[in-house]
């Protein structure tokens, strides 16, 4: 090295540090309330606010065990509680007067902080009864619709805040690319583009731009980073990711979350190339408070810290992985059973192996939302909010999300006419586990953890086969199910059998139980052996059968498939989930949702939609990302661009007509893909770059537009580089396609 280069190269270092400095002291959130508070807190005081308890400490037999709340709250000085798994529903009362108690005690501390409550609340105030529960974000996705993510979380916030509490551990932003990982149902699909647009709207309608509202709540994106595609499938285990596809698909989700304001992160309770994302201090400080400037504070999921140690094994005890997942940039630590994270970070920042800068800059950020919040004013339950909770427009919300959700993917003709819609004359067998259960409705976090307490279900909820009676009549429904989706018995499958002869058509309802994180990892995808015998035996009467599934996850039912003349994908649709099917079936609604993953056909064929080109000859789903029908028909013209050649600075038009050529009025989903043709790294198959949602009355026509730019057509390449790259592109429409170049010069 030349002495000139190396003195330039000592110079541009020290620049170097000097701007990251800068960027560092800019990016720590200013607050002179905060400041203040903090110069006056004690060690103890500070460390308290970085310790997250689960509310089941302070339980013994179902009784709140007051001494020893007031103690951790009082004496230790404990910031921040959360809803413990097990817990069963509150009323909104007894919300009110636990966070009551809570925050009494926090006024007999010496500094008087309020406690931030946290809760999961998913798809609706999950553990405030008579909550409204939505569909779950996969069954959203189907939508294309993200004003229904901004109108769902509208409603939830103003229910979880109307119970008292003023934070949510949601969106979930991870890209569902294994769909064996059973926190699938959480994700919006496969899709980078989907997970960004409606994770956004998600967090705008917790939040909106005023956290200080009674109708708001802090939101919490999740799982920074890589959560969503363990290698095995199994929830909580390591994930392998090229540098270059956590760039292109798993951190813009996020990224775009830090630019619309989410309050606060909680992070991949797994590892990402054999480092846990809790002691990664590129991604938590790096990459997410320096680079993109976040603001809002780092909670760990639950026992992360601990399982540094207990399970991953790059701990020597819990003190050490205290110390590593402090210093890599965790501010709250879920704990949260003991005050062991307490007292190790206490003597380790004595001991100088955590400063106290450190500290102070995740005190002064979990501060800053507390403040946000107005809690210092008023850390109580606002009864003026209550007014917001269980408003009759919800149960409307949740029934246009799941009619809006419903994805039709097969509907075969019997003398020349579609097996859907139903006749409402006709006289129908309803078979399968599902048909009788409302926690396959529901999923994970409904009312409880697991979503599997049936009796904890409003009253007013349906399951399928009650919505078909209000729907056709009792006198017309013969049903053959279990209850509270048991096995079937070989006795049920004879029933089928006899039955199905008095009957015009089965509906066999098949899916699975209700479940959430590690309780719901399973080695594969099949449908359960004694769904597939019940199927079979339903296909071998010669009637016509009408799949209806309601599941998180898809499950392969390609032994059975061709036998069925019509399947419903339902998800989980929520609260109004059975209502929305039979208006479905039963040609009320006219479904539009289109599938926002790629269902295999086999376990060892998993690949996704937008997988690099060499695999197109490979990609054989059962149907495909994108897939759905109508009860009408749609003709697309042909595509109009705006100029056969871009230029670097310019925007391309894409305009589209469509025509509904069918006699139903009904939405029709508009996917726009774009095929990079030639590029440096391999292309994938397609991207997903624009979609749209239209309304069109039989015999409508309209022409629907979209704007792409070099944005759209961008990659990361070989040197880890966002770049648009020179070359042809192709536009997908339905069938028709458009080509064009793009040049910068």
């Amino acid at each position: 090295m030349t002495y000139i280069f190396k003195k330039s190269y000592q110079l541009l270092l020290v620049a170097f540090v000097l701007l990251v400095a800068c960027n560092q002291k800019e990016n720590k959130p200013k607050n002179t309330k905060v400041d203040s508070l903090i110069s006056k807190m004690t060690l103890e005081e500070k460390v308290g606010q970085m310790t997250q308890i689960t509310l089941s400490v302070f339980y013994k037999k179902g009784v709140l065990q007051e001494e020893k709340l007031k103690k951790y709250i009082v004496s230790n000085g404990i910031g921040s509680i959360l809803n413990v798994n097990e817990s069963e529903p509150l009323s909104v009362e007894e919300w009110h007067a636990l966070i009551t108690k809570i925050q009494d005690y926090a006024k007999e501390s010496r500094l008087q902080i309020p406690v931030l409550y946290g809760i999961d609340a998913i798809h609706g105030a999950t553990y405030t009864k008579n909550a409204t529960l939505f569909p779950h974000n996969i069954g959203l996705a189907a939508s294309r619709n993200p004003k229904l993510a901004f109108e769902i979380a509208e409603i939830t916030a103003k229910e979880v805040r109307a119970s008292g509490i003023r934070w949510n551990f949601d969106p979930v932003l991870g890209v569902g690319k294994q769909p064996l990982w059973p926190r699938f149902e959480e994700t919006f699909g496969e899709d980078v583009l989907l997970v960004s647009e409606f994770g956004t709207q998600a967090i705008k309608g917790y939040q909106k731009d005023n956290l200080k509202s009674n109708t708001n709540v802090a939101s919490c994106m999740k799982h920074f980073l890589g959560y969503s595609v363990p290698q095995s499938g199994k929830d909580r285990t390591p994930a392998y990711i090229p540098e270059i596809v956590l760039r292109e698909t798993f951190i813009p989700p996020f990224k775009k979350a830090v630019e619309s304001g989410s309050s606060t992160i909680m992070i991949n309770s797994g590892s990402i190339n054999g480092i846990p994302v809790h002691i990664n201090k590129y991604l938590l400080t790096d990459l997410l408070k320096n680079e993109w400037g976040f603001k809002g504070f780092v909670v760990t999921d639950w026992e992360d810290i601990m399982y540094l140690h207990k399970e991953h094994k790059v701990a020597i005890n819990n003190k050490d992985a205290v110390k590593m997942a402090v210093n890599a940039g965790i501010d709250m630590s879920m704990v949260p059973n003991k005050l062991d994270f307490y007292h190790d970070l206490i003597e380790l920042v004595n001991e100088g192996e955590v400063s106290m800068n450190r500290v102070d800059d995740a005190v002064r950020r979990i501060l800053k939302v507390k403040f946000d919040l107005e809690l210092f004013d008023n850390p109580y339950p606002e009864k003026e909010a209550v007014a917001n909770f269980g408003l009759a427009s919800y149960k409307e919300t949740a029934l246009k999300t799941a009619e809006q959700s419903m994805t039709l993917l097969k509907n075969n003709s019997i003398n020349n006419k579609p097996i859907l819609p139903l006749s409402k004359n006709s006289k129908v067998l309803i078979a399968g586990p599902a048909a009788n259960s409302l926690a396959t409705l529901h999923g994970s976090w409904s009312y409880t953890w697991q979503g599997d307490r049936e009796h904890l279900y409003a009253e007013s909820t349906l399951t399928i086969k009650e919505a078909i009676e209000n729907k056709i009549g009792k006198e017309n429904v013969i049903c053959v199910a279990p209850n509270k989706f048991q096995k079937i018995t070989t006795s049920e499958i004879k029933s089928v059998t006899q039955k199905a002869k008095n009957a015009d058509c089965i509906i066999l309802c098949l899916g699975e139980i209700s479940y959430a994180e590690t309780k719901g990892n399973i080695d594969d995808l099949e449908l359960s052996k004694d769904q597939i015998a019940l199927a079979k035996a339903a296909i071998a009467t010669n009637k016509p059968v009408i799949l209806v599934l309601t599941e998180g996850r898809p499950r392969i039912v390609n032994e059975f498939i061709e036998g069925i003349d019509g399947v419903l994908m339902a998800y989980r649709p929520g609260s109004e989930g059975a209502n929305a099917i039979a208006n479905v079936l039963f040609g009320d609604y006219n479904p539009s949702g289109k599938l926002p993953f790629s269902y295999p056909k086999y376990s060892g064929n998993l690949l996704n939609y937008d997988a690099p080109m060499r695999n197109i000859k490979t990609y054989k789903p059962q149907w495909a990302f994108g897939e759905g029908l109508s009860y009408t028909s749609f003709e697309y013209d042909e595509i109009e661009l705006s100029t056969k050649r871009l230029n670097e600075n310019e925007a391309l038009s894409v305009k589209i007509k469509v025509t509904n050529t069918g006699k139903v009025d009904g939405d029709l989903v508009i996917d726009l893909f774009v095929k990079d043709l030639v590029a440096s790294v391999i292309p994938p198959m397609k991207k997903l770059r624009k979609f749209d949602r239209v309304y069109l009355s039989s015999a409508e026509s309209k022409v629907v537009e979209f704007t792409l730019n070099k944005d759209d057509l961008s990659f990361v390449n070989a040197n880890l580089e966002r770049v648009t790259e020179d070359g042809e592109f192709e536009i997908l429409i339905g069938a028709k396609s458009a080509k064009f170049i793009f040049s910068k010069k």
